[in-house]
């Protein structure tokens, strides 16, 4: 596929939601309702992003993994304007697009709800962010992945 085309099992995954509504448990205190937003070093790294791109990628993410479940009565409670002010969120990274994809299709086939940002009009994944759910229900398909830190980028060609 040529540089950015998505291949046919990526777009299909670009938001997957459970079968049933019962399939993940009900937050509590003690199981808050999380969100996990998930971005590429690469772009930072090799192709030598700004800070703000990769925010503006994640906070595209997660707002479409959002709005793609207003229904959802767990994405209710995370943005009821009660709750406005104890959002959960951690922003974590994946080395590159292969694995970003290689998630999406994990949580895909869990049956986790999600939505995979690819940046048009260069057709790029570049983050992808859970629906919001009880953390206990994510937590488990997102332990492979690091927390999200900045680093000064490289530029093109990893030359500083």
């Amino acid at each position: 596929a040529p540089r950015g085309a998505l291949p046919r099992a990526a777009r299909a995954t670009m938001c997957a939601a459970p079968a049933a509504a019962d399939v993940l448990p009900a937050a509590s205190e003690a199981d808050p309702v999380f969100q996990y937003v998930v971005l590429r070093r690469d772009l930072q790294e090799k192709d030598g992003w700004p800070l703000g791109a990769l925010v503006a990628q994640g906070c595209h993410a997660a707002v479409a993994a959002v709005a793609a479940h207003l229904d959802d009565p767990h994405v209710r409670a995370y943005i009821e304007p009660g709750a406005l002010g104890a959002m959960h969120k951690a922003v974590l990274e994946v080395k590159g697009e292969p694995q970003l994809l290689a998630l999406s299709a994990r949580l895909h086939e869990a049956n986790i709800a999600h939505h995979l940002w690819v940046e048009q009009p260069e057709g790029i994944p570049t983050a992808l962010a859970s629906k919001p759910a009880p953390k206990s229900a994510l937590q488990v398909h997102f332990k492979k992945c690091q927390l999200s830190t900045w680093r000064v980028p490289q530029g093109p060609g990893g030359e500083g």
